[in-house]
């Protein structure tokens, strides 16, 4: 099938990137021209593991290929991908200009009938918006007797493991009320369907709110257990013991139950920022909604104010090693980082930061440039010379198991703040290392 795709960010690019994998003809479209210039030599401007080789692999074959040239992508494509940005609005919305920007651009050069992918995370009833942005442009061009039809197709990516995520999804949601356009959907993502049934139909609104949902969903675990590790902490209980306790019961799990320093990324804040934006739009008050997005905001000072207590209020002139700048592992994204708020509280304190990430370095200089208090180090070990203590924001592998020998020796004095929990309080403590986590 001949497949465009508009927008060559994390979903754009790894969806197309996938579906040009299983055989279909995908042309990727953006604006930037720089970014499509890079890509057709091979250069991916985000790293997600798996994607370089994917992106070179189908391109080399020809079933991937990059444009700026609206009209040609248009032309190509028996089904549009949406996949632009929907970044948050001042209110907190999902600004929806980048999406009506392209269902304009498809209506103005269209010729036949199309089908509209809404991929993008858009609030509920963006379809509707696209579909009247179209029809207003269509009777502009005097096109009035073509057709297309809107789906609301959303992605359930998780950054770090998008590849695989959208090579083996879990479900594929796909909202239509056309039986036709449902038959040329079913046809796309056959081959992701062929192990057992994994699509689900419904009508255009709930698939919608059903992206929201979802990321709401994992967005409150987490700050559930945020909220509980601060509790432990009050009542002398460990939080990884309580994390076990009721992750062992099958209507909880294991996953996104723990404990840590916040959450971040380009999709939970938003997310949970644009539905509350909805609900109270329609006069609807998202209490619950409202205390994540609450409990999240003061998770990410936490850090911080243990190393402030640690040091009795005295931040100034202090040096700190830094592991860990990504907002998880496995990405070099830094959106609503953890470890954004807490460089910049420190910096306010007068200390000064060490920092070390295995993919972030190069976006951490970009959003920050060259502050003389903040030092990028080549290694986790250069990051420790000289400071007073040693954070942990993310919780790469390559910080499971450190050296803490080497650690007592390169610090000041023995002291580790982690965000994530990655070690035994108990066994640091008979290394004779000062150890502070989260609720325990």
């Amino acid at each position: 099938m001949k497949v465009t795709v508009f927008g060559v960010g994390y979903v754009g690019l790894v969806q197309g990137a996938v579906l040009a994998e299983v055989g279909h003809d995908v042309v990727c479209l953006d604006v930037d021209t720089n970014k499509i210039e890079r890509l057709k030599q091979g250069h991916i401007p985000i790293y997600e593991p798996g994607l370089e080789t994917l992106v070179r692999e189908n391109h080399t074959t020809g079933r991937l290929n990059f444009t700026t040239d609206a009209a040609a992508g248009v032309k190509h494509g028996e089904v549009q991908f949406i996949a632009v940005g929907t970044p948050p609005d001042e209110d907190g919305s999902a600004d929806l200009k980048y999406v009506l920007a392209v269902a304009e651009t498809i209506a103005l050069n269209m010729e036949s009938h199309q089908i509209i992918i809404d991929k993008s995370t858009v609030p509920v009833g963006t379809a509707d918006k696209v579909r009247t942005r179209m029809v207003e442009v269509l009777a502009q061009r005097g096109r009035e007797d073509l057709s297309f039809d809107v789906v609301s197709n959303p992605e359930f990516l998780k950054e770090g493991s998008a590849v695989a995520d959208c090579m083996r999804p879990d479900r594929i949601i796909i909202g239509t009320s056309s039986t036709d356009t449902e038959d040329v959907m079913r046809e796309l993502y056959a081959p992701f369907n062929r192990n057992h049934e994994k699509i689900i139909i419904m009508d255009v609104r709930s698939a919608e709110l059903t992206k929201y949902a979802a990321n709401c969903m994992l967005a409150t675990k987490i700050s559930f257990m945020n909220e509980m590790a601060n509790l432990a902490e009050k009542l002398g209980a460990d939080i990884e013991m309580v994390r076990q306790g009721i992750g062992s019961d099958p209507r909880i799990g294991y996953h996104f139950i723990y404990a840590g320093a916040g959450y971040g990324g380009s999709c939970f804040p938003k997310d949970v920022q644009a539905l509350i934006h909805t609900a109270e739009s329609i006069d609807f008050e998202p209490t619950l909604l409202k205390a994540v997005e609450l409990r999240n905001a003061e998770q990410k000072t936490v850090l911080f104010k243990k190393l402030n207590a640690h040091f009795k209020g005295n931040l100034q002139d202090k040096t700190f090693a830094l592991w860990g700048l990504s907002f998880k592992p496995n990405t070099d994204d830094m959106r609503e980082a953890s470890s954004r708020v807490l460089m910049e509280a420190l910096w306010e304190a007068g200390a000064r930061v060490q920092a070390y990430d295995p993919e972030a370095m190069n976006e951490t200089q970009r959003i920050y440039g060259n502050r003389p208090d903040l030092g990028l180090c080549g290694t986790k070990e250069a990051a420790l010379q000289g400071a007073d203590a040693l954070i942990i924001v993310t919780e790469w592998q390559a910080f499971k198991a450190p050296d803490f020998e080497f650690i007592k020796q390169a610090l000041n004095k023995p002291v580790i703040f982690d965000g994530r929990n990655l070690f035994d309080p108990e066994r640091l403590g008979r290394k004779g290392i000062r150890y502070y986590s989260i609720g325990r």
